[in-house]
């Protein structure tokens, strides 16, 4: 027998396989259920896909690259509790939160069965539900705040879109994508085992525990256009919801990473290395032998890799003798492995098969935009 217990008198939502109602469940760590739909995070009906009661979704200044996937992102906290609010760190939220983020992509029109690789997000989440008739589910993964800390589970989606099943062996999607030039491209879509996810996630090596990524005030720190009520203030949302104890009119935010945002091409290259890159390329993170640290509170040029020479690269530099070479993005060790994907080069190592070429040419003209000679 599954052993459970229900952590809030919420209201009941549908079920993911359209079945009796469910409250929002949370598990003992060595009783996870096989199906998504026994947690009650997410209702599938009249093919739309809605959040439970009390889960908030949420958006990133600039999101992690995952081979072209949109994601809903939505957290629940158990009534009555909160999360701490940190100007610099991840926010430490209470035993018994849930943080849900569901990868899918939108649907083409032609081939038949094929996927568009774009990042429009006209195809996202609005407010109140997904439109499944546009878009195809892949997986839901789920960050769990236990008594012992977090645990990471992936579910993925069966194609009828009803239902999604306990992968800890991760899996491997073979999907159609149609480019916005209208070139059909096969992806090999990477669903990560239960350690896999562990590994991006330990951002303190030293002690392999698991935290969140994306929930830190300079992630959140934007107006999310896609509450049911309309836009608003993210983590002022937050603090009304009572899920923040509070924010701060200070707090730091990282750019809009995308071509034709207002913010200069250095933070918006340096929020898009913080979030792919600095969960493992920190002082405490799993990179750190590197010496190329590449998160948001790093200011040393060399540490960020300016004429920084590689300590144990390997095949990965390519032939080129520094991380990045002021000016000259075809001479950066960096812009050579985030523009390849051959898995002993490229980086990221895990979370992606396929190249995003807007990031890479975001970090080519900043590598171009670069003063200076390396000695």
């Amino acid at each position: 027998m599954i052993r459970r217990f229900s952590i809030g008198c919420l209201v009941a939502a549908l079920c993911a396989c359209g079945g009796a109602p469910r409250s929002v469940q949370h598990f003992a760590s060595d009783a996870y259920p096989a199906h998504l739909s026994e947690w009650g995070v997410l209702s599938v009906a009249d093919d739309r896909l809605a959040l439970s009661e009390g889960f908030l979704p949420y958006d990133l200044n600039t999101p992690l690259f995952s081979d072209y996937a949109h994601k809903l992102r939505a957290a629940w906290l158990p009534p009555g509790t909160h999360a701490s609010y940190s100007a610099d760190s991840v926010f430490d939220f209470p035993v018994g939160t849930i943080l849900s983020k569901t990868f899918y992509y939108p649907r083409a029109a032609a081939p038949e069965g094929a996927l568009l690789r774009n990042e429009d997000d006209s195809f996202d989440f609005t407010g109140t539900d997904l439109d499944l008739r546009k878009v195809r589910l892949i997986e839901t993964r789920l960050l769990v705040r236990q008594e012992s800390g977090w645990d990471a589970l992936t579910y993925v989606w069966d194609a009828a879109q009803h239902e999604a099943t306990l992968e800890i062996a991760g899996d491997i999607k073979q999907l159609e994508v149609v480019t916005s030039e209208g070139a059909v491209q096969q992806v090999h879509y990477v669903i990560p085992t239960r350690n896999e996810c562990a590994n991006c996630h330990a951002t303190e090596h030293a002690s392999g525990k698991i935290h969140p990524i994306g929930l830190a005030a300079r992630h959140l720190n934007k107006t999310y256009e896609h509450y049911a009520d309309g836009a608003a203030p993210q983590l002022q949302r937050w603090v009304e919801r009572g899920y923040l104890d509070h924010s701060a009119d200070d707090a730091p935010a990282n750019a809009l990473w995308r071509a034709g945002a207002t913010d200069d091409i250095e933070h918006r290259a340096r929020s898009y290395l913080d979030v792919n890159c600095g969960h493992c390329h920190n002082p405490k993170g799993a990179a750190d032998t590197s010496g190329l640290f590449l998160n948001a509170s790093e200011t040393s040029p060399r540490r960020l890799g300016v004429c920084k020479p590689p300590i144990a690269a390997g095949r990965g530099t390519g032939g080129r003798h520094v991380s990045v070479m002021p000016g000259k993005p075809d001479e950066s060790i960096m812009i050579y492995r985030v523009d390849d994907t051959d898995p002993g080069i490229m980086m990221p190592e895990l979370g992606r098969t396929t190249v995003h070429e807007e990031g890479v040419a975001l970090l080519r003209h900043w590598v171009e935009s670069l003063p200076g000679v390396c000695s």
